[in-house]
């Protein structure tokens, strides 16, 4: 059995946030996982705030997760008895022909009527493709799926918070 990789997007972050019931409960139930939860730079540039609340409830979800390429983040990978292993997919960003990869979805999602197309989105439907067999937690999850398909993403599961 394959373990998804957790991905976030701003909606689930903003969830947390919130402290929404149902998002936490998602968030602890992945503590344990071998991977930690992604958390893209840009969707955390979405969300933090510097009032006190905010940076208090997001502290403590960051500590879950990890935040690629970001040097004081935490590791992707949780410790094992084997030792540290690292997530080739969460070192690495994305090479000049994914974000052009992005800048097409963008320009091909089918996205719902008066939605306007998200790089952000399109970077978690990326990041997710990127790791294969992933989850992405969001609370608009028709964007995500538009953007998903408009990257051919196999094995990306979304779930709505």
């Amino acid at each position: 059995m394959t373990t998804r990789v957790p991905v976030y997007d701003t909606g689930m972050l903003i969830a947390l946030a919130d402290r929404k019931a149902r998002a936490v409960r998602l968030h602890t139930a992945l503590k344990d996982t071998p991977h930690r939860a992604v958390l893209l730079g840009p969707v955390l540039a979405q969300v933090w705030r510097p009032d006190p609340a905010t940076v208090h409830a997001l502290a403590g979800v960051m500590k879950d997760c990890t935040v690629p390429q970001a040097r004081s983040s935490a590791p992707a990978m949780r410790p094992t008895s084997a030792g540290q292993t690292v997530c080739i997919r969460c070192a690495t960003g994305p090479d000049l022909t994914e974000w052009q990869r992005i800048g097409s979805a963008l320009g091909t999602a089918a996205l719902p009527p008066k939605k306007r197309p998200d790089a952000v989105d399109a970077l978690v439907a990326l990041t997710a493709a990127r790791h294969g067999s992933a989850v992405v937690f969001t609370s608009d999850p028709t964007d995500l799926t538009a953007c998903l398909n408009a990257l051919d993403a196999q094995d990306v599961h979304v779930v709505q918070v």
